[in-house]
């Protein structure tokens, strides 16, 4: 759903080609989410084929491949609102591959788990430290919304509570095993 949201609410503000969607999507979204490039042209063929988008024109830009531009039919926009509501009404829990790792704690030897918590330890740290470096960095440029600031947020205090419980996790090693 998170590829159908974000495409029909580029499209919201007029047409665009894929490479441009995808150019919005990275640079405004990237710290936030993990849609995929190729993902994007597949969604687009799915959107127009359900008559939510449409292909407005095909652009020539000398050499390159014509690009394809699509805009949101008022299908589209009454999907995209859909999806708005349904997405803040619908409360999400996440699952973690890494509880599955958890679970068969007991196949690895103490020491190796203790090292394998201490990495994840600093792999956290520095994703939360560059997040935070981020926000900082763009923190009084205009041109970035508030509601971004919050979204980043939003991860950096998931982030920190990762970081509690991976923290928590190893003070207890003697425990689990």
């Amino acid at each position: 759903m998170s590829i159908r949201i974000a495409l029909l609410g580029v499209l919201q503000d007029g047409p665009k080609h894929g490479y441009e969607i995808k150019h919005i999507i990275e640079d405004h979204m990237g710290d936030w989410t993990n849609i995929a490039f190729g993902s994007i042209y597949f969604a687009l063929k799915k959107l127009s084929e359900e008559g939510l988008i449409r292909k407005l024109c095909e652009e020539k830009d000398g050499n390159r491949p014509a690009r394809s531009v699509y805009e949101i039919t008022d299908s589209g926009r009454n999907e995209f609102k859909s999806l708005l509501v349904e997405s803040w009404k619908k409360q999400e829990r996440n699952f973690y591959e890494f509880d599955i790792a958890l679970f068969f704690i007991s196949y690895l030897k103490k020491d190796e788990v203790s090292a394998y918590i201490s990495e994840r330890i600093l792999q956290a740290e520095r994703q939360y430290e560059g997040l935070l470096r981020h926000y900082s960095d763009h923190e009084n440029q205009n041109m970035v919304p508030p509601v971004a600031f919050e979204i980043i947020n939003h991860t950096l205090e998931h982030m920190k509570a990762e970081l509690k419980w991976l923290h928590s996790l190893k003070e207890k090693i003697d425990y689990l095993f």
